[in-house]
């Protein structure tokens, strides 16, 4: 609850709370110190809710899941120096994931700024280039107007995150309180409505196209597109091909719907792409793990490339028809007045029975416990209604093949910088962001050990997450690199791991381990009904793989492991 402050002067740290607080903060994540010291004071008595993670990454990839299944910015606050620079690699991660955070990082006062002064770091050289802005506040009077700012570039546009500086003197100066503030960026104005001529371009080539395909990327979620692509892909029958982030996008139970694309990507999506003859990309910026060898790419086809960010439009894949607007916008202009398209739904069966000849696929009469079909158990008995954050590596792959997503903000995940360690916090801010949902945290045995300390943050705020450790005592991804393009010469890429299940109990949480395919279903439906966090520590075999794969520098139509 808001300290009514009597007061006409406030200090820099109040003036900071209220501004959280007028900018529709709920919760923010964090991990105090020496110069951090005025303002969490100030959160002594200001009563926000403030969750303690035992590492700054661990808060900022917390934030991060808030972020992404909330809708809402993620808030961090560090101290200066190694406070302030542990968070370096989430502010990377979401930067190229457009994940919207403000990040409050304190710093020494002003006048020992430049001295090496203790626990000093130049935040804003560091951040400059993984951040969509940067700020260090020099004046007490314009920190509400900073904020604001920074909540207001974090979260339209391209989103992404933005550090706020704060030297340890302007949490504690003074000044009276500013009423309101008007926002006033002449140089950053996101342009959110498509031009009228690029749509009739784009019109006309759906029109024309006989085999026409829509690249849903993790745009769409992010400016709440879902239903309208839905509509329109239904309305003109045009195929779905998701990225890893556009997952949940679309229905995946849907005729239209192809799957994943990419290196680990559905046979079917990958094929569509190959030969179409009109590809739609909405909100997806053709990162080289989706595109494969880019003079393969969408060979025979015309590229609508749908982008709020006119930097990424052109960058890889050459563009005929580019639209610069949001993606929402987008959709609801296409969908305004009809086009005239010929009902042929040959196209689409030709996929819809490329998906059926070729399905994801992995051994199942094996008497081995297979990860593929412990997270098509998870799927089954949660039907399709749980929060799923997964880690980096081949858990990350396994889940968005074999887990459905059939709503979107309901899948979080490390894409563009594929940071191991973000798993579990990032359930954290899942789960904190959907309280009443269950919330799997998908890790693998690597993943989890760094940053596994954020077992005491989910034990000490009782969150009931699932924590499913994928155990193969390897790190599996690396392997499978090594085993398919190193000559099974498998340099460091063994773990010895501890005990996961006495691990989990130091730090009071319940665990148990599924070693036999037969125990998953009844060791699972037990996990899912438990009241309160586990740990399910399933062991797998070390030699199992990803597929299928396509290789490094290989294109999408030399897919191996179909």
């Amino acid at each position: 609850m808001k300290v009514e402050q009597q007061k006409k002067e406030l200090t820099g740290a109040l003036i900071l709370l209220d501004a959280l607080i007028e900018n529709g903060v709920e919760v923010v994540f964090g991990y105090p110190g020496g110069q951090a010291l005025p303002l969490y004071d100030a959160i002594y008595d200001y009563g926000i809710k403030h969750i303690l993670t035992r590492h700054e990454q661990g808060a900022i990839h917390a934030a991060e899941g808030y972020a992404k299944i909330s809708g809402k910015p993620g808030v961090v606050i560090t101290t200066s120096g190694p406070g302030a620079t542990n968070i370096l690699t989430g502010l990377a991660d979401a930067l190229i994931d457009s994940m919207p955070l403000v990040v409050l990082t304190a710093q020494v006062p002003t006048d020992v700024i430049g001295t090496d002064a203790f626990q000093e770091a130049d935040m804003i050289g560091l951040t400059m280039p993984i951040t969509k802005h940067n700020y260090q506040v020099r004046d007490v009077k314009s920190l509400k107007r900073i904020l604001a700012e920074a909540f207001h570039i974090a979260s339209t546009g391209r989103k992404g995150p933005v550090v706020v500086d704060l030297p340890k003197d302007l949490l504690i100066a003074t000044c009276k309180r500013t009423e309101s503030v008007v926002i006033d960026l002449p140089g950053y104005q996101p342009n959110f409505t498509p031009n009228a001529l690029q749509i009739n371009k784009l019109k006309a080539a759906i029109q024309k196209a006989k085999k026409p395909i829509v690249v849903a990327g993790g745009g769409v979620i992010l400016s709440g597109a879902s239903e309208e692509l839905r509509e329109f892909c239904n309305k003109y029958n045009l195929p779905v091909v998701h990225t890893l982030l556009g997952l949940g996008g679309f229905d995946p139970d849907s005729k239209l719907y192809l799957g994943m694309g990419g290196m680990h990507g559905e046979y079917a999506a990958n094929k569509a792409i190959c030969e179409c003859d009109l590809l739609i990309s909405i909100g997806a910026r053709f990162d080289d793990r989706f595109t494969g060898s880019v003079k393969h790419f969408a060979p025979n086809a015309t590229i609508a490339h749908i982008d709020i960010d006119p930097a990424e439009i052109g960058k890889i894949i050459k563009t005929d028809i580019p639209i610069v607007a949001d993606a929402k916008n987008v959709i609801a202009e296409m969908l305004k007045e009809p086009i005239n398209r010929a009902d042929d739904d040959q196209w689409v069966e030709y996929l819809f029975e490329q998906r059926k000849t070729f399905p994801l696929n992995y051994a199942k009469d094996s008497e081995d416990l297979k990860p593929q079909e412990v997270l098509e158990e998870i799927f089954n008995q949660t039907k399709g209604e749980a929060v799923i954050v997964t880690d980096v590596g081949q858990n990350q792959m396994w889940a968005a093949q074999f887990i459905k997503q059939t709503a979107p903000n309901r899948w979080a995940t490390s894409g563009g910088l594929g940071t191991m360690g973000y798993g579990l916090p990032a359930a954290i801010g899942a789960q904190i962001a959907e309280p009443d949902r269950n919330v799997f945290a998908i890790l693998g045995d690597g993943g989890i050990q760094m940053t596994v300390q954020e077992l005491a943050t989910i034990k000490e705020n009782k969150l009931p997450i699932k924590i499913i450790i994928l155990n193969n005592s390897v790190l599996g991804m690396v392997r499978q690199w090594q085993t398919l393009f190193y000559k099974e010469r498998y340099s460091h890429t063994v773990l010895t791991n501890p005990d996961f299940e006495m691990l989990s109990r130091a730090y009071g949480i319940e665990a148990c381990t599924i070693n036999k395919k037969e125990d998953l279903k009844n060791m699972l439906k037990k996990a899912i009904e438990y009241d309160g966090p586990i740990v399910v520590n399933c062991l797998i075999d070390k030699d199992e793989m990803v597929y299928p794969i396509v290789a490094p520098g290989a294109g999408l139509h030399e897919m191996k492991g179909v």
